[in-house]
């Protein structure tokens, strides 16, 4: 089964989100299931991850959105935690600082870009002035409508220089937000968790869903397609997302550099 095609958010297409199923998990019906395929996708993750630092040509930035509770610090850490941090690093996004607003709005995102041989994970990212700025009338609608050209220029811009962009919506329904939420509350180990704003975020749901199927229908691309991951049930939405990851890294058909010195002559003694 390639998880990647049946997920991807085909360019110019319409999205609906209410199409897609946040409890899919293909042909798997728990997580006993899916271990082992899990575990040799982050095998494979880890080796590539390796080989593309040493060969120092391309750059991997990963992208993560989701509503409240959608799971990124948990797949973050699941997924992504087993990679060496020499060559992985995540810049989680938050709400802009003063020097930041002084800027055009992609100022703040493209220093964070991956340099070659790196994986970049995007705890949220540019699509934020799209989302939130255009729920809460942040910005006038003329503004935040030109970000989606602006976005998709400064992607095929960051791919044409072998920056390759991934990008993974966590995709969870209304009522697993909600038991999430409650669990933060419920749960002594996840309190520091609850913050009052995700509670008032929740009112905005259905503004934000219709944003995000804006964004997804408008910034799905050839060049840096989005992938919509079911994400109710956390352990397909880590195989779904290493499975993509390591696939993406395979396809760029990286190879060791040729040693620097003449091997033959060097001796241990």
């Amino acid at each position: 089964m390639n998880l990647a095609h049946k997920l991807t958010v085909k360019p110019g297409t319409k999205v609906k989100l209410a199409d897609w199923d946040a409890d899919y998990t293909a042909n798997f019906e728990n997580k006993e299931q899916t271990l082992e395929l899990f575990d040799k996708n982050v095998e494979k993750l880890v080796k590539l991850q390796y080989l593309l630092y040493a060969e120092n040509k391309h750059a991997i930035l990963v992208v993560l959105q989701a509503m409240d509770a959608g799971g990124k610090d948990g797949t973050i850490r699941t997924v992504m935690g087993p990679m060496n941090p020499q060559g992985c690093r995540v810049k989680a996004f938050k709400t802009p600082s003063e020097e930041e607003l002084a800027h055009d709005f992609l100022w703040r995102i493209h220093k964070y870009v991956p340099r070659k041989g790196e994986v970049c994970v995007f705890n949220r990212s540019h699509y934020e002035d799209v989302l939130i700025v255009r729920v809460h009338n942040l910005v006038p609608q003329s503004i935040w409508a030109s970000r989606f050209e602006q976005i998709n220029n400064f992607e095929r811009m960051l791919v044409e220089n072998n920056i390759h962009v991934i990008k993974f919506f966590l995709y969870i329904d209304k009522n697993e937000q909600l038991k999430r939420l409650k669990e933060r509350l419920d749960d002594p180990a996840k309190q520091w968790k609850a913050n009052p704003v995700d509670f008032e975020e929740r009112k905005c749901w259905n503004k934000y869903t219709k944003a995000y199927e804006d964004v997804l229908a408008r910034c799905s691309t050839d060049y840096a397609p989005w992938y919509v991951i079911p994400a109710n049930k956390k352990w397909f939405r880590n195989l779904a997302v290493a499975e993509i990851l390591a696939e993406k890294l395979a396809d760029l058909k990286m190879k060791f550099p040729k040693p620097r010195f003449d091997i033959s002559k060097l001796r241990v003694r």
